[in-house]
């Protein structure tokens, strides 16, 4: 009786244990585009799955990206020239795992964790799930109060920065937001420092490596690189696996610096996503998703209960134009934005930084008084020099007309020479202060 009952459970288990594997088994039905349809299996959205053909040779994987008639849509994250109708889809194990862990230090990965900087396998603790983690609790937040130093002196004196803060830096192409990066990188007054490169050329990532970031920098940096030949799904996760990664650093109380290139191409990402599963296009051909994913996005890094994540996102504004969507709305969310001129940059003037666009929304926590009195005079100087740099130029202007304009003429040299700074120049954010208060003495 007991052998007879003992065998019977053991079938129930057998039974329950092969509907859990057909529920987990798909079939390819039909591809249009981008989009793979596939009758099962039972996934989530987020989840990779793997494509077999005749049940053996892997062809390719996958992401889940939407539903439609109770059939699945995938997104390819690598190329799938031999699927065919019947191809199985399978749900892989354990595909949205995120490496933690200091052995991550020194390496490049891409958005699915594996190394792609030829020195074999990473030896990482794997964290499940880790992937599309919610923003910290804002009530258990701590209120940032600390200064953070880059080691540029027009962002540390101009629009300083605080730990833990999130800013941008918008900017049209070219104008040299991958040298500043760098700079940053290796300036920082951080722990580890966490970069993502999204949408990023081929050509240049091994260069803004060696040269902009350089060995002071990569020795402790993490790069997470989705090429912009990758597929969207791909480019999308380079950004949540960089931030999940930077999240498990702060959450070990660490002090971590992200810096992603650039926010525009994750939402081009999203928006290409998008479309392909039918969702309408609204303002410049952007979806909804894209501007409810920003947010979700943006709000992980910060301050947490014990570390941060002091963020930097990069911008790329289309034609110049600072109020395109992308730019509009990320400028709502960040708390500051450093804006890259284009002029400046054509005046061979480097860091491109236009302080007078820029700004910090956190100047008054983390600056004292006097440091605030030589900035804000400064900027007055910098505004009034500006506002009659016409007549200036043309000889219209007699000095002696106006006291405060000729100290603007008297102070435009040095505070410019100030605001210049050598790639390889790196400064604390007390030197700095103590140099503009020698360009405006």
């Amino acid at each position: 009786m007991t052998n007879r009952f003992s065998d019977n459970v053991d079938w129930m288990r057998r039974r329950v244990q092969n509907v859990r594997v057909a529920d987990k088994i798909g079939h390819v039905r039909q591809v249009t585009g981008l989009i793979i349809e596939s009758e099962g299996p039972e996934v989530a959205l987020g989840e990779i799955c793997e494509l077999f053909s005749n049940n053996s040779a892997g062809i390719a994987t996958a992401e889940v990206v939407g539903f439609r008639d109770n059939r699945v849509l995938l997104m390819p994250l690598e190329p799938i020239h031999e699927i065919h109708p019947g191809c199985e889809v399978r749900a892989a194990a354990q595909a949205n795992s995120v490496p933690t862990g200091r052995n991550l230090i020194g390496r490049v990965i891409d958005g699915l964790g594996r190394p792609i900087d030829g020195k074999g396998p990473i030896r990482a603790e794997y964290a499940a799930g880790g992937l599309n983690r919610p923003a910290p609790n804002p009530m258990l937040r701590v209120p940032i109060k600390e200064g953070f130093s880059t080691g540029v002196r027009s962002i540390d004196t101009f629009t300083p920065l605080g730990t833990g803060q999130r800013v941008g830096i918008f900017a049209g192409s070219g104008v040299g937001k991958s040298t500043l990066l760098g700079m940053i990188a290796r300036g920082a007054d951080s722990d580890v420092n966490v970069l993502s490169l999204v949408g990023e050329r081929g050509r240049e990532l091994r260069e803004f490596i060696e040269n902009d970031l350089g060995p002071e920098g990569m020795k402790r940096s993490i790069v997470v690189v989705s090429t912009s030949d990758q597929p969207a799904p791909l480019r999308l996760r380079a950004a949540l696996m960089a931030t999940a990664i930077a999240e498990s650093f702060r959450d070990a109380g660490a002090k971590a610096l992200l810096m992603m290139d650039s926010l525009t191409r994750f939402c081009m990402a999203q928006r290409e996503i998008g479309l392909a599963i039918g969702e309408p296009p609204t303002s410049r051909g952007y979806t909804p998703s894209v501007f409810s994913l920003l947010p979700r996005l943006l709000e992980r890094t910060g301050m947490g209960e014990a570390g941060s994540i002091t963020a930097i996102y990069t911008v790329l504004v289309e034609g110049d134009d600072m109020n395109e969507p992308v730019a509009d709305a990320v400028r709502g969310i960040l708390d500051g934005h450093i804006v890259l001129s284009r002029t400046l940059a054509q005046a061979n003037h480097y860091p491109a930084v236009d302080v007078l666009q820029s700004v910090s929304r956190l100047s008054r926590s983390v600056c004292n008084e006097k440091q605030l009195e030589i900035v804000s005079a400064a900027r007055d100087l910098m505004a009034l020099y500006r506002k009659n740099e016409d007549l200036i130029n043309i000889g219209a202007y007699p000095r002696g007309t106006n006291a405060r304009l000729d100290r603007a003429i008297d102070k435009n040299e040095p505070i410019a020479q100030f605001l210049r700074q050598k790639s390889n120049e790196l400064f604390k954010r007390d030197q700095s202060f103590a140099m503009l208060s020698k360009a405006m003495a």
